[in-house]
């Protein structure tokens, strides 16, 4: 078998080493050799971004023995070397400020100008200045235009994401530098750029309307990413040994990973796995919330506690072409740009021209689920530990009586401002907002204990609140808010309804659960099984 490359992300090191590569030179070479030369393309961390850069690097710098094998080998391409300037903005300083981000920018740019062996004017500290004279200079000492190369053009600002004036600030020091690169461009060959977020009329990339953005381009859509094909073609023996491992078919695993993995869209027609997930995988042989846990989840668990957010409230939610094509600076946009643009969301079918959002795969849904699962009950893990296993018990022995238990201390966990805030969203919903609360609450913590569960699934007679799956128990639960003495009333209500709407039909021996929720004492005041 050839060996993963997982870690690797720079493409000559890939070749030389022998490591598997994934080919995606038909899609680079139908960049390179149209009538456009300035590209940009965004695409969330971890997939594939800088070795794309890499092999972009290597294609320019004229190293035809590492393509050998590979689509590119058997075009038209003319192979020939330019002087390329690749900078990685992800290498950065920003702990130190506007001033320190400064001063590294300056460093990007000093060792820029040594790999091209090019002299700076002495004393020059204006990054933009210094990116100019590395430009034309390096151009004239070659003979040729210059290749320019910026990976995560907006990690500096995006480090402040959650601090708006600093961001403005870092941003407008990369902005003095980046609009360098269009008064440029006759001194230029290729330019390609890529980065988390989207380029804005009023951001960075003010001055810079020259660049060609691929980030929506059907044709580019599986660029960044491995497609299902890919996956089976690919990596056939590390599946089969995986598959072994596990005691089941390669088919059955191919399934379960379809589920768990797949599922990033950036195109609305094209669905990919998250490399970096995949390859921890395939390493491991265990499902696991590899892409999740490689961030910091704090981060993305506190930007939802503080907005009051729920997981569900983002699935299907309709949005434009123009939000996907210019969603507007990440760290002040509204919550659903946020995380699209940091890929925790993406994008589903088209609705004429609109598109609908939803979460990428299980993986991601259920590790969303869990950081807002801990942060409700203010847990660093410990604690909600003590919640995970008495459910899984509960759910595994069909014991609807310690279900309730661990769902009243669930609930009691939940800081009364939570409550009130769901208000808003509630109304939307058309349901009473403590409901939906409840009820969306209760579906993330069962997703976040790694639990199958789906939220208001359709049959012929309606939609059900909750279908939990769990050790081949499935579970079929009602949830009635209530804010009088009718809890018992309200359950019995909650079971008619499954039973007169047939909601456990498809579910043979399923257990069917009526709750009522006191909204005076937030806990399950009446329940009923069958």
């Amino acid at each position: 078998m050839q060996e993963l490359p997982t870690g690797l992300q720079v493409f000559e090191k890939i070749r030389t080493t022998g490591a598997l590569y994934v080919d995606k030179t038909d899609m680079i070479h139908k960049i390179v050799s149209g009538a456009r030369m300035q590209f940009f393309i965004s695409r969330p961390r971890r997939f594939g971004k800088t070795l794309l850069c890499w092999t972009l690097n290597a294609l320019f710098s004229g190293k035809r023995e590492l393509f050998e094998g590979l689509a590119i080998a058997n075009t038209d391409w003319v192979w020939e070397s330019f002087p390329v300037i690749h900078l990685d903005m992800s290498k950065v300083t920003t702990s130190l400020g506007t001033d320190g981000v400064r001063n590294s920018l300056i460093r990007r740019m000093e060792y820029a100008a040594q790999e091209n062996e090019i002299d700076l004017r002495a004393g020059e500290t204006d990054t933009g200045e210094m990116l100019t004279e590395i430009i034309i200079k390096s151009a004239k000492k070659h003979g040729k235009p210059a290749v320019v190369i910026v990976d995560e053009y907006d990690k500096p600002f995006l480090d402040f994401y959650n601090k708006p004036e600093m961001a403005e600030d870092i941003r407008d020091i990369m902005r003095g530098c980046y609009t360098q690169l269009k008064a440029n461009e006759p001194h230029m060959r290729f330019l390609f750029m890529t980065g988390i977020s989207k380029f804005t009329k009023a951001g960075v990339f003010s001055t810079l309307n020259n660049l060609n953005d691929i980030s929506l381009d059907e044709n580019f859509g599986t660029m960044l990413g491995y497609t299902e094909k890919e996956l089976v073609e690919c990596f056939d023996e590390h599946l089969a040994a995986c598959a072994e491992k596990i005691k089941i078919s390669v088919g059955e695993l191919v399934d379960r990973l379809r589920e768990y993995y797949n599922g990033f869209c950036f195109d609305g027609v094209h669905k990919v796995y998250n490399p970096f997930s995949m390859l921890n995988f395939l390493h491991s042989s265990e499902f696991d919330n590899y892409w999740m846990e490689s961030a910091n989840p704090k981060i993305i668990a506190d930007f939802m506690k503080e907005r009051s957010l729920t997981v569900e409230q983002f699935r299907g939610m309709s949005v434009s072409r123009d939000f996907v094509r210019n969603p507007g600076n990440i760290e002040t946009a509204p919550p659903e740009n946020f995380l699209y643009q940091a890929g925790y969301l993406t994008l589903r079918e088209r609705i004429d021209s609109d598109f609908l959002l939803d979460y990428p795969n299980t993986e991601v849904l259920n590790s969303m689920s869990r950081l807002v699962s801990e942060n409700i009950i203010q847990s660093d893990g410990g604690e909600f530990m003590d919640f995970r296993t008495p459910l899984i018990d509960a759910l595994t022995e069909n014991d609807c009586e310690l279900f309730i238990e661990t769902i009243n201390r669930l609930l009691a966990s939940i800081p009364y401002d939570d409550y009130m805030n769901a208000a808003k969203y509630g109304r939307r919903k058309k349901m009473p907002a403590q409901e939906w609360l409840y009820r969306s609450t209760i579906l993330a913590f069962l997703r976040g204990c790694g639990v199958l569960t789906f939220g208001e699934m359709h049959s012929s007679q309606g939609r059900s609140d909750l279908i939990v799956t769990c050790r081949g128990n499935t579970w079929v639960i009602e949830v009635k808010g209530t804010s009088g003495n009718d809890c018992e009333a309200q359950a019995q209500e909650a079971m008619k309804q499954i039973n007169d709407r047939q909601y456990a039909e498809p579910h043979k021996n399923g257990k069917k659960v009526g709750i009522a929720i006191d909204d005076n004492t937030r806990q399950i005041g009446g329940w009923v099984e069958a």
